[in-house]
């Protein structure tokens, strides 16, 4: 079988033969000139579990492991190699990728996507028309400035990567019916710019837009999406970083990733960019994290949770020329980023006021075990609204406390004045603000029982809504399982009767736990536990036995998620 595929002044021949070794799919990818002719070739093989090393000659290796059933995730790995053109390495990852986990894309595009616009066809048409016409102002600048701007260039080796990504599943499917378009593949991927641009081309649209049934965090009032802890622990002997996903119970295809993209500055320059491996949580054809939270070779860590925007005024600040989707500004600040200012500079340009979220950037450079200073720019912190980026160094927090927390809630006053937090907090109460909001207070009583991993996934897993005090609210019954470090919102009754809808029953709630050390991010390393949080308080999440099951799309799911923790050993440096 071949494929061909024009790009730019190439032509891609794909030439693909598959073999399957247990669990592991192994894939590998050479680029080849055809003599006398413009045209290149890319022979992709399938190789023995044997192989322990991927030898240069190829563009591109990659590994998918299908552990769902017994983890509650997939593990991949893509690799590419010098000295082949940036572009290509690109390309081929994406193709690469496309083609290996072509099986979980599909039933994660048809979980997400499939049904997003049902019955929202004019707001729809509205989104479709702003993301057609920023992909053509992005297409002018990297036209313009790829090759002598960094920035653009990285920009231009995203779309790249996922226009190989779109070939290669495309390539695996013999029927059509199962085949997606690029279109389809950049929805999938600007989900979270996707729930804000839902509400700001709404803002204009009598039509409603409720969204929970396909992304619970979008226009659900007070919805939660992540929790996040950065620790010190006593005597500075290591610095943990942590991070739970909240999101609907749709979004649990789980994919772990390993990067490492041999791409240069500058695409005839010698000089790698610094963030040129990195590990992540991410899904099925999805080329970002999306949660986010990374661990780069650059010696930073990044992670977010979403602060939103209830400030109907800001909307008018996102326009689709002369922005860049968070979604793409993320992914190029990791690959070009060196610290914490470099990261948050390079991420503020081309706000989009889209996937508005609270950003940490943890340099471990800047850290070491039991030395009793801690240096400067250990932790920056950025917040992003619509027309508005404010960034600082935090680390003097760290020393003072011992920790940052971060739980949706903005702690710089003047995104928190200007995102629309003070009527929200006048209307509701305590539950909106910085200081007092539940998560805020079981952190600031919690954090100081972490000393050790155990302890730290303990915390990042916390909820026992039933009986501490701080998930308490004006509800009945009078407590609410969102009130948690991890939230699981479909054990909130049905008939219960809750001040906003977020406090309630929904698909909703954490959906993984993360956490590294200053050891285990030297190799990129991090432990991780999939799916809903579960205790002895607290049943497993099973679909058949959910109310919400039956009208809820989870293709490719386990039915029962209790999976215990893992550490992936990644087979290729």
């Amino acid at each position: 079988m071949t494929f061909r595929k024009k790009s730019c002044c190439f032509i891609f021949l794909i030439t693909v033969h598959i073999l399957r070794a247990n669990a592991k799919q192994y894939s590998i990818a050479t680029w080849k000139p055809i003599s006398g002719i413009q045209e290149h070739q890319i022979e992709a093989k399938n190789v023995s579990e044997a192989i322990r090393k991927i030898p240069h000659k190829y563009a591109v290796g990659g590994i998918l492991e299908n552990a769902i059933n017994e983890t509650g995730w997939a593990f991949q790995e893509i690799h590419t190699f010098d000295p082949y053109e940036d572009v290509v390495q690109a390309y081929g990852a994406g193709f690469v990728e496309g083609y290996t986990a072509r099986h979980l894309i599909y039933a994660h595009f048809n979980n997400m996507i499939r049904a997003f616009c049902d019955g929202r066809i004019k707001l729809c048409n509205k989104i479709q028309e702003y993301l057609d016409t920023n992909e053509r102002w992005v297409k002018e600048m990297i036209a313009n400035y790829s090759s002598t701007e960094p920035y653009w260039h990285q920009v231009k080796l995203f779309y790249k990567q996922l226009e190989g990504v779109v070939d290669g599943y495309n390539y695996g499917w013999k029927n059509t019916s199962m085949m997606l378009t690029a279109n389809n593949f950049l929805w999938l991927n600007v989900q979270g710019d996707l729930e804000d641009l839902t509400t700001a081309m709404n803002r204009t649209d009598n039509s409603t837009c409720e969204l929970s049934h396909i992304l619970e965090s979008g226009p659900v009032l007070g919805s939660g999406s992540c929790s996040a802890l950065i620790k010190l622990l006593p005597n500075n002997s290591d610095l943990y970083v942590g991070h739970d996903t909240w999101s609907s119970y749709q979004s649990m295809l789980r994919v772990q990733k390993k990067y490492v993209f041999r791409y240069h500055v500058l695409a005839n320059s010698s000089e790698r960019i610094p963030g040129f491996a990195m590990t992540f949580s991410s899904y099925p054809g999805i080329i970002t994290s999306g949660d986010d939270f990374y661990l780069i070779s650059s010696g930073i860590a990044t992670l977010e949770t979403t602060i939103g925007n209830a400030n109907d005024s800001l909307w008018t600040h996102v326009q689709p020329k002369g922005q860049v989707m968070e979604t793409v500004r993320s992914m190029v600040a990791n690959r070009l980023g060196r610290s914490g200012r470099s990261w948050t500079k390079l991420f503020t340009l081309y706000n989009s006021g889209t996937y508005n979220n609270q950003w940490m950037v943890v340099d471990y450079k800047c850290f070491k075990k039991g030395n009793s200073t801690i240096q400067n720019n250990l932790l920056w912190v950025l917040e992003q609204i619509p027309g508005m980026v404010q960034a600082r160094d935090m680390t003097h927090v760290l020393r003072e406390q011992s920790y940052w927390p971060s739980y949706n809630v903005p702690a710089f006053p003047q995104i928190f004045n200007m995102s629309g937090n003070v009527p929200l907090v006048k209307r509701y109460g305590d539950w909106f603000t910085y200081e007092r909001n539940p998560r805020a207070l079981i952190f600031k009583r919690d954090h100081d029982k972490v000393r050790d991993t155990t302890s730290m996934l303990a915390l990042m897993e916390y909820n026992d809504y039933k009986n501490d005090p701080f998930s308490r609210c004006n509800c009945t019954p009078p407590y609410s399982a969102e009130n948690a470090i991890a939230a699981r919102c479909d054990l909130n009754p049905a008939n219960g009767t809750y001040p906003f809808k977020a406090l309630g029953h929904r698909s909703h709630g954490s959906i993984d736990t993360k956490i590294t050390t200053a050891d285990l991010f030297m190799k990129l390393k991090f432990i991780s536990r999939s799916g809903p949080v579960y205790n002895e308080n607290l049943p497993p999440f099973v679909w058949s036995e959910a109310d919400f099951g039956s009208t809820t799309p989870h293709m490719g799911h386990p039915n029962v998620w209790q999976f215990e923790p893992v550490t992936h050993q990644w087979q290729w440096r």
